[in-house]
């Protein structure tokens, strides 16, 4: 199914909607196409739903074409990539429903990609319209741990101690990973082998090579001081499981990249924070009056939990609001709620206090940056 254009037309009448309703009110600066927003629902999805989101609109910049990518089927093969690291590393990692856009891409790099007719509607396995994990990732979670542990997951202390090491099973058991595909394969559908989109037959890797991208392409970008600048680093988060590495540079060339990207027609996708210490109205990020986001308290709040990485969002283009702050046209993956109907407008100072990471096309990047970023 072919998702609709997002048009300024729409911004406008969505803006003047707000407006009548005595929120704060925006002038769109620069707005790229991008595809319809997206609901999440009851699953912590939201780094393939941007992702993707991001991807589409990727597509559509360069082929001016308009697809709607199946989230579910990234699901499918992330979940299990993400038990196969667990087991692995002896469960001393994480099973968890996040992500982050490194994720989408291995998964498409490696499995290829389908539409989103193609499998299940995402709720549709469980009795609900859309995606709900809610008895899903318990019962996948229980299932990985069972692998390693013999008496459950321990709780306190995960590094192995002598009072823990009867906890662990000697080795996982032969085909274990079958029991695992087939919990997920129970909640999210299972993915094709081929299907038929609009009156072609596909694999989900010829699919994936029908796009007109080039998923070499796309670089994650970071900003921390506790590793040098102008290295790459895996950073340390918890749902970076993947342990794919990011740029570091300092957050004012990080800002810029950003600015420079979206002026040349690229849409970003961005991972960061949006629970932490900050004043958010519905749908509006804005850091507090007294707040100046440098360099220096992007680490501190990083280096003492006050800031973390919880959320993936597209970063699609720029606005000013009545006193000419710049901000940011966001798209959320939470549905059409909210005031301006599942668009987040966030202020530049909050994300730039706020970003874990940027995740964009490198032939973005300025010139000098884009020698620097070499493929790894």
């Amino acid at each position: 199914m072919k998702q609709k254009l997002i048009t300024l037309a729409t911004w406008v009448l969505i803006a003047s909607g707000a407006s009548a309703q005595g929120t704060k009110t925006f002038t769109t600066v620069k707005e790229i196409p991008i595809t319809s927003v997206k609901n999440q629902y009851r699953s912590g999805t939201c780094w393939d739903y941007a992702t993707l989101g991001y991807f589409e609109s990727e597509i559509l910049r360069k082929t001016g074409k308009v697809y709607d990518l199946c989230e579910m089927f990234v699901v499918n093969k992330d979940y299990l990539d993400c038990a196969t690291h667990y087991v692995r590393m002896h469960g001393y990692s994480q099973i968890s429903e996040g992500g982050s856009c490194d994720d989408v891409l291995e998964v498409i790099r490696k499995h290829g990609i389908c539409p989103e007719e193609a499998m299940p509607a995402p709720g549709s396995l469980t009795g609900d319209s859309l995606a709900n994990f809610k008895v899903f990732f318990p019962e996948l979670e229980r299932i990985v741990s069972g692998i390693v542990w013999s008496e459950g997951k321990p709780e306190l202390n995960r590094f192995t101690t002598e009072e823990q090491a009867p906890l662990r099973n000697k080795a996982p058991k032969p085909n274990w990973q079958e029991s695992v595909q087939s919990v997920i394969d129970k909640y999210v559908g299972k993915c094709p082998e081929s299907f038929v989109y609009e009156g072609k037959t596909y694999t989900p890797q010829s699919f994936a090579q029908s796009l007109g991208l080039d998923f070499d392409d796309y670089v994650s970008l970071t900003s921390y001081t506790h590793h040098p600048f102008n290295e790459w680093f895996v950073i340390e988060a918890p749902y970076k499981w993947r342990l794919k590495p990011s740029y570091n540079i300092p957050v004012e060339q990080l800002m810029t990249v950003l600015d420079k990207a979206l002026d040349a027609g690229y849409t970003v996708a961005w991972g960061g924070d949006v629970s932490g210490n900050f004043l958010r109205k519905e749908g509006i990020a804005v850091l507090p009056d007294d707040v100046v986001p440098t360099q220096e308290l992007r680490q501190k709040q990083w280096d003492n939990w006050d800031f973390t990485y919880d959320h993936v969002m597209l970063i699609y283009g720029k606005a000013v609001d009545e006193q000419g702050k710049p901000y940011y046209l966001v798209k959320n993956s939470w549905g059409n709620s909210g005031p301006y109907k599942g668009i987040w407008y966030m202020s530049r100072d909050y994300i730039a206090l706020n970003t874990t990471y940027l995740f964009l096309n490198r032939n973005a990047l300025p010139k000098g940056l884009r020698k620097q970023v070499k493929r790894l």
